[in-house]
């Protein structure tokens, strides 16, 4: 099992525009805007994979990068804090469960911060990625 990150911030509108969340949709290829089942990242293209990570730690440090990249635009203090969310993820990963951060920021954007493992126990979808092993993260 390994991981692939993927992030996305945007208008928090796009969220509700069905047809870009769903891998039947024509429009779901081209689409960043996150896929309304975890798993469905593995469905988008290989250049949307933000990295990809075969230990946990690399992945976590991944998550908090990113985390700290969208924190400064919260509209309010996040409740849950780094912390907590970094505590669940190093549980979740290695047991095969996705880890998805959602957001809302200032201004009516929205963050999405995702970490999906692959293979995924929620879809068929195969690897985005193929890459010799000497490559990997």
């Amino acid at each position: 099992m390994h991981w692939h990150a993927y992030v996305w911030v945007g208008d928090g509108e796009e969220r509700e525009r069905e047809e870009v969340r769903r891998p039947g949709s024509p429009e779901f290829a081209a689409s960043d805007v996150p896929p309304m089942l975890t798993g469905d990242w593995l469905a988008r293209p290989a250049s949307r994979v933000a990295a990809t990570f075969d230990e946990p730690g690399p992945a976590l440090e991944w998550l908090s990068d990113q985390y700290r990249r969208v924190e400064r635009s919260f509209p309010r203090p996040d409740r849950v804090g780094l912390r907590a969310r970094l505590d669940g993820a190093a549980d979740a990963l290695p047991r095969g469960v996705d880890v998805v951060w959602g957001e809302w920021l200032t201004g009516g954007r929205f963050a999405g911060i995702a970490m999906i493992c692959c293979p995924n126990r929620h879809t068929t979808h195969p690897c985005p990625v193929r890459r010799p092993a000497a490559h990997r993260r």
